[in-house]
């Protein structure tokens, strides 16, 4: 994607290299589990047998993200940077928001309860990312804060070229679809919605880094996108984007998880028990998931009818953040926090 610049693809997510003139690097996310092994390998082909990043950098710290963090940085010795709002994530203290089966859309996301969600702990070797924008041991380039699919989730952007590294504030595939996972149709697309507990934060996020006029981007899912073909549908997603990216039922769709540096505060109760239909759902799925896209690109893609803009969750509709509606103010404590969610 550019000459110093690569990326690294694990099962289903992708992680990056990116080098400085004096041949030192950076390494971004670590995949998933497992892909330690991988990632030393790709590493000593392209810097050396005994080379080791400055640094790793994580756009955030979801399971696939982080797979291989916590052996990577004892291994190397490095720090990891990362957001204030993912520490509790990084640190112990806190489990995720429980990913949203229900948000329907594929394998990938029926599949979802199933993930990992609970919190790593590499406090030994975690770092804050600078407050002023810049990123360690990668002077070229700047971070910026882009929440919604989590609460820290950050990007990264080299203005000399244009170059963005989004992380999952939008991919470049259909993020539900197991069948995508394979097709790596490129397409943009707003972030998993599976795992995505903040969608007003999300908007605002992808708004933010359209308005950077990127001229290549590259994803933690997808192939990366460049020039007008990334610009039109990346701004594209921004005008449509209660339509095109938010799910028309979910846990998290009119209401968002409440988070702060501690970790949880408060989720939305889920819909109702999904674990049946999900179950039954996720065997289906790639039985059928063939010759439903078969059946999809012979009669084409079917448009959205006007009626499905009725009743959609769109921003100014939804409740402001503050205080979690699920507190009462005046019987309970706002700063406790518990793991213990359904």
């Amino acid at each position: 994607m550019a000459p110093d610049v690569w990326g690294l693809k694990t099962v289903f997510v992708n992680l990056y290299f990116i080098s400085n003139p004096d041949n030192s690097w950076v390494l971004v996310d670590t995949g998933v589990y497992g892909a330690a092994g991988k990632i030393k390998q790709a590493a000593a082909e392209l810097f050396g047998e005994n080379s080791r990043p400055k640094a790793i950098l994580l756009t955030h710290g979801h399971f696939d993200h982080i797979g291989a963090v916590k052996e990577l940085a004892a291994y190397w010795d490095v720090p990891v940077y990362a957001h204030p709002l993912e520490l509790p994530y990084l640190t112990g203290r806190s489990a995720y928001p429980p990913p949203d089966p229900g948000v329907g859309g594929g394998g990938m996301a029926y599949m979802s309860f199933l993930y990992p969600k609970k919190p790593i702990n590499i406090t030994n070797n975690l770092e804050l990312l600078p407050h002023n924008g810049t990123v360690p041991a990668l002077p070229d380039w700047h971070w910026l804060h882009t929440p919604g699919h989590t609460a820290g989730h950050v990007s990264f952007f080299r203005e000399s070229d244009g170059l963005l590294i989004a992380g999952d504030a939008f991919i470049t595939r259909h993020g539900e679809s197991m069948m995508a996972v394979f097709s790596q149709k490129k397409e943009v697309h707003g972030p998993p919605a599976y795992f995505t507990t903040n969608w007003a934060d999300a908007h605002h996020s992808v708004e933010k880094l359209a308005n950077l006029n990127p001229k290549t981007a590259a994803t933690g899912h997808g192939m990366p996108m460049r020039a007008q073909q990334l610009q039109w549908q990346l701004n594209d997603l921004v005008l449509n984007f209660w339509m095109k990216a938010v799910p028309k039922q979910g846990r998290y769709v009119n209401e968002p998880a409440i988070l702060d540096e501690h970790g949880v505060v408060s989720v939305p109760p889920s819909r109702q028990d999904m674990a049946p239909k999900v179950l039954a759902a996720a065997g289906v799925a790639v039985v059928a998931g063939a010759a439903f896209m078969a059946l999809r690109n012979r009669n084409g893609k079917k448009s959205r009818a006007r009626e499905d803009f009725a009743g959609r969750p769109f921003s100014h509709n939804r409740p402001q953040q503050g205080i979690p509606p699920t507190l009462n103010p005046e019987t309970d404590d706002p700063n406790q926090h518990t793991n213990f969610y359904p």
